[in-house]
């Protein structure tokens, strides 16, 4: 589980994290421009709430990956559901297991048979692919995202 003091390496993460997965996809001033520092606050106020839980991932004792779970926020969600708020990676540690770790945590620390859904870029292809590995199948939910003045589709995907 990530404490406190890993805000700074989790806000890192995240934006070495989407400055590469989303290049390409999301407009280059708007992944330019994210800021670490203030991810680190955002990261430092979700650590110290109790509405989430985030685990982080290790490899020789260097945090390489996060994840955050907690309850749905979707307009549908019944009582109980989950959303997985984020996995994301170290782009050094890509493509070596460590999210299929972080995904196994995830799922073993969630109550059985617990809806867990998660909202995925449509055109982020590689990361749809990692969701239905893992039993999550879009359910035909899309909603409208803003990312630097462009508005991309988002799908939910779902797993009971």
């Amino acid at each position: 589980p990530a404490g406190s003091g890993d805000a700074g390496t989790i806000a890192r993460i995240h934006v070495a994290s989407w400055r590469e997965a989303y290049a390409g996809i999301v407009p280059e001033t708007y992944l330019a421009a994210i800021d670490e520092d203030s991810r680190t606050s955002r990261w430092a106020e979700i650590l110290s709430g109790a509405d989430s839980r985030t685990w982080i991932a290790e490899v020789d004792r260097r945090t390489v990956g996060f994840a955050s779970v907690g309850p749905s926020r979707d307009e549908d969600a019944e009582p109980g559901d989950q959303e997985l708020y984020s996995i994301y990676l170290d782009p050094e540690a890509w493509g070596r297991g460590v999210a299929r770790e972080l995904m196994r945590t995830v799922l073993a620390e969630l109550p059985a048979g617990t809806p867990l859904s998660l909202w995925v870029l449509a055109d982020n292809e590689r990361a749809q692919h990692f969701y239905r590995r893992h039993g999550f199948a879009a359910d035909g939910v899309e909603k409208l995202e803003d990312l630097g003045g462009e508005r991309f589709t988002e799908v939910r995907y779902r797993r009971a």
